[in-house]
This record gives structure tokens, sequence and C-alpha cells, in this order.
């Protein structure tokens, strides 16, 4: 009797193995008291393991990631300066009496004329005053002029007009930055000073022309903080404008720190593309011009840098790497 009821009841390796609602156990449960144990020691090892791993994957990001240069643009960074350079395209336009209008309305000597929303336009998407000058004709005609009175039809022609423009207009607008009248915007030099008083290195890289960045530099951050900036880069360095990156990534070779130790600071779409193509982490200071622009790949927008610190920049460093 008693050896049919064992054969009908099931034996406790089964019975073990079987959860109260009929499905199987996991693994773990039909294991020995000493064998579970020794399983849940290994699984409870592993995941330390991996969590080591991440911490010190993350540790060694934020490390690689350490501030070593912070590259300011110029224009719209350190000063708001587009309405003064187009003011000064303007002026020059009158000075040598530049019409894109048809022969037949050349005799109201109306010259070339950018308006603000224009010129709002035109800078965030074409980088560089030659290249504005470039496109505009290329999309409404080569002008008439007093340089040319008729339009030029060859590339040295063409070339030569745009030259003769730019560097005048480049010469307005260093009166304009002389006059007294332009301010750097708030919080720049708070935050170059505290850059370079923690040993990190400071660098400027602008698309103007190499001797109006100087000029802005010289009159509104002073001569001191501009003779002591570790990189000055201008249009003139590069053969390629922003958006390209070539100005960014010459930076970071003349200043021989890695590009992901790079933080640029910019205020349009146009040098945010331009410091993403070369590896770097941007923030955005946006000026009325540019605030509705897309600034979804920048690590952080600010209205302008009054509240911002050296420890804010690095933070945001130190975390962009880390989770991107």
């Amino acid at each position: 009797m008693a050896s049919s009821t064992s054969l009908l009841l099931p034996t406790a390796a089964a019975a073990a193995r079987r959860s109260p609602s009929g499905h199987r156990a996991p693994p773990s449960a039909v294991l020995s008291p000493p064998r579970r144990l020794a399983t849940l020691r290994c699984l409870g090892y592993a995941r330390r393991r991996a969590q080591a791993r991440h911490v010190v994957a993350c540790a060694s990001a934020a490390s690689a990631g350490s501030l070593d240069a912070l590259i300011f643009d110029c224009d719209g960074v350190i000063l708001e300066s587009e309405h003064l350079h187009r003011q000064a395209y303007n002026d020059a336009f009158a000075h040598f009496g530049v019409s894109c209008e048809p022969a037949s309305a050349a005799a109201t000597d109306a010259p070339l004329y950018w308006d603000e929303a224009f010129y709002d336009d035109l800078q965030n998407r074409i980088g560089g005053g030659k290249p504005k000058m470039r496109w505009y004709f290329g999309e409404n005609g080569w002008p008439t002029s007093k340089i040319f009175e008729t339009p030029p039809s060859s590339d040295s022609d063409k070339e030569k007009l745009v030259d003769i423009i730019q560097d005048w207009k480049t010469e307005r607008y260093k009166e304009i930055l002389k006059s007294g009248t332009v301010k750097p915007r708030p919080g720049v030099l708070r935050l170059m000073d505290e850059v370079k008083g923690a040993g990190i290195k400071l660098a400027v890289c602008s698309a103007a022309t190499k001797s109006s960045v100087i000029m802005c530099l010289e009159n509104l951050i002073g001569l001191e903080r501009f003779n002591g900036l570790d990189c000055f880069l201008a249009g003139d360095d590069v053969k390629l404008k922003k958006p390209d990156p070539s100005i960014y990534i010459t930076a970071a070779e003349k200043l021989g720190v890695q590009s992901q130790n790079c933080l640029v600071v910019e205020d349009s779409v146009i040098g945010l593309q331009a410091a993403k193509g070369a590896g770097m982490s941007c923030i955005i200071t946006y000026t009325p011009s540019t605030a509705n622009q897309d600034f979804s790949d920048a690590i952080a927008t600010y209205p302008d840098l009054s509240n911002v610190g050296l420890e804010d920049l690095k933070l945001l460093l130190q975390k962009s790497l880390v989770t991107g």
C-alpha cells in the first residue's frame, strides 16, 4: 500500500520544480541551498561588475571630456554686430553706387540696400562678407557701379568688384567700432577672465575679415585680453567659411587639444553646424535675429552669458560626453 502511494505522489524534487500555479519554477529554485546561494552570489557579482564598468566608463568619459579650451565666435557673441555690418554694407553700396536694377531702372540711381529682415535671413544662411555678395549678385545679377559702369562678366572682374566693396565696407565698420558706442555683450569679459585664470585655453574664431575682427577685439575686450588669447583665427585664415568646420578644426590643431575637449560659444545655426562638424560641443547665446533658429544640436542655449560661469560650462561638457 505504501509503495502504491509513493507512485501517486510527486517526489520532493518534482514538487520543487513547479510553482503553486503549476508553472515550472526558475532554475535557482530547484538548486540545493548551497548551490542556490552560490548562484545568487554569482549573479550579484555580475551585476556589481556591470555597474562598476558603467561607473568607470562614465568617469573615463568625464575625464576625457575635461574643458581644455573655450572658443568664442566674435560677431553676435562678443558683440551684437549684425546691424553694424548691415549699416557698413549699405554705406558701401551707396558710396560705390552699386545697383542691381535693370538698365531701364538704373536712371533712378537708387543704390542697393539690404533691409533688416533680408539681412537677418542672409547672414544666418551664408557666413562671411564676400560669400554673401557673391551669392546675392549671382542670384540678382551682377551690378553696375562706379567701379564698373557695366556689370562685370569675367571672373577676375567679379572678384575685383567684391574685393573693393568688401575692403571699403571693412574700413567703414572699423569707424563704427571706434566711435565708442559699441559695448561687449553681458558676461563675455567676466567669463574670458575666469577661463584664463583657471589655466584653460581661450580662443576667438570669426568668419569676418581679420582686420575688422582685430579692430573689434582691441576696442571691445581690450589689448591685454586680446594679446592673451591662445589662438585667434579669422575668415582670411581658412579657405572655407562656416558652416564648414575648417576654422574650428584649425583652432584645435593650433591649441594642441582634442576637439571633444573644446567648447564653442556661437550665436547662430551656421556657427553651431561648424562647431559640430569639427566634433566640438557648442552652447548658443542667441540674439534677436537668431532667436528663432533651430538650436537642438546645442548642449545649452542662453539669451546672454550673464549667469553662465566656468563651472557651468565644465559640467555641461562632461554631461554632453557621458550622455552622448
